[in-house]
């Protein structure tokens, strides 16, 4: 992979929020890299693996009720409960995923979608964490130990950048080193690549581990950011939707993927709720799902496949005319 565009696109992505004043704009481009963080997360069990899962915001919600819940009763940083918030995540995802993995295919993708349900269900009864009813995290004044920020929104943002520049160096890493081939075998036939001698319980596990520890981080984020969680937010199949739908729209199985794919549904679905109100609930996810059909016709791979397919085109193109 070419080092210069992905580094010209990550220098976009922070100089953009901190040149435009716009509160809205940099609350759009919070959401973006956090979800493009998401997708990057949720790209090594699906796209790198091919073991869909439906049902990520269970840790997503999982890293933001564990932060927030030891700051709200004990006043425990933030940054420590992100940390806390992972590791329960990663834990949560191998004592679930360890059974889940001996279905295959759809059966695979509904039973993370069951279990996400499961646990969206657990916290919406448990007392102890305010139930149905949520947490206003208590408001204090700016701090980072406390990871708010009252001012301005750029704290938040950079924060979000950090973490999605951490999240594509993970799946960086992943993607030149041997477990990505290991999972790609995987991904293209499961018989085949236990014939190779390929452990794939073990390599599924350890991706899915490690998808559900980034997915948890942004919980936290999220938590701090908004200031209130209930289940029905952070545990909801929109979370899980939105992370599945900008991949695949994006391209699976590449780090540009989930990139691309944020940054046509994050600002697609904020602005569209900025301008239309409560009168246009559901319409960004009605073009979006058209977005979905038409690549999806065209190029399986997303928009990425359809972009290389162009440049191939053009090069092919530039052959037969020399």
């Amino acid at each position: 992979m070419k080092k210069t565009p992905l580094l010209l696109i990550l220098a976009i992505l922070l100089i953009l929020p901190l040149v435009v004043k716009d509160v809205n704009f940099q609350h759009v481009m919070l959401m973006t890299l956090m979800f493009a963080g998401l997708g990057e997360a949720w790209n090594i069990i699906t796209g790198f693996a091919g073991q869909t899962s439906f049902g990520h915001a269970a840790f997503f919600g999982i890293g933001a009720y564990t932060s927030t819940v030891l700051f709200y009763k004990f006043n425990v940083s933030p940054w420590v409960g992100m940390i806390l918030g992972a590791l329960f995540a990663g834990t949560v995802a191998f004592l679930v995923s360890y059974p889940c993995f001996r279905l295959k295919g759809h059966y695979f993708a509904v039973a993370t979608l069951a279990v996400a349900e499961i646990i969206k269900q657990l916290f919406v009864s448990w007392d102890y964490v305010e139930g149905a009813t949520g947490i206003s995290i208590p408001v204090v004044s700016d701090s980072f130990w406390a990871m708010q920020f009252h001012r301005s929104k750029i704290p938040y943002v950079l924060i979000a950048y950090g973490l999605f520049v951490f999240v594509l160096f993970v799946a960086l890493v992943i993607e030149r080193n041997k477990m990505c081939y290991y999972l790609k075998a995987i991904r293209e036939s499961h018989e085949a690549a236990e014939a190779l001698g390929i452990n794939t319980a073990r390599y599924k596990l350890l991706a899915m581990v490690i998808s559900s520890m980034l997915t948890a981080l942004f919980g936290t984020v999220y938590a701090q950011y908004i200031l209130y969680i209930d289940p029905f937010m952070v545990f909801g199949l929109e979370v899980s939707m939105k992370i599945v739908l900008l991949t695949v729209l994006g391209g699976l199985g590449n780090v540009y993927g989930p990139i691309i794919g944020a940054a046509i549904l994050i600002p697609l679905s904020e602005y569209t709720r900025t301008l239309l109100g409560g009168t246009g609930k559901g319409i960004d996810l009605m073009i979006y799902g058209i977005l979905i059909v038409v690549v999806v016709l065209f190029e399986p791979r997303g928009i990425l496949g359809l972009l290389r397919k162009r440049s191939r085109g053009r090069l092919n193109y530039g052959k037969s005319t020399a």
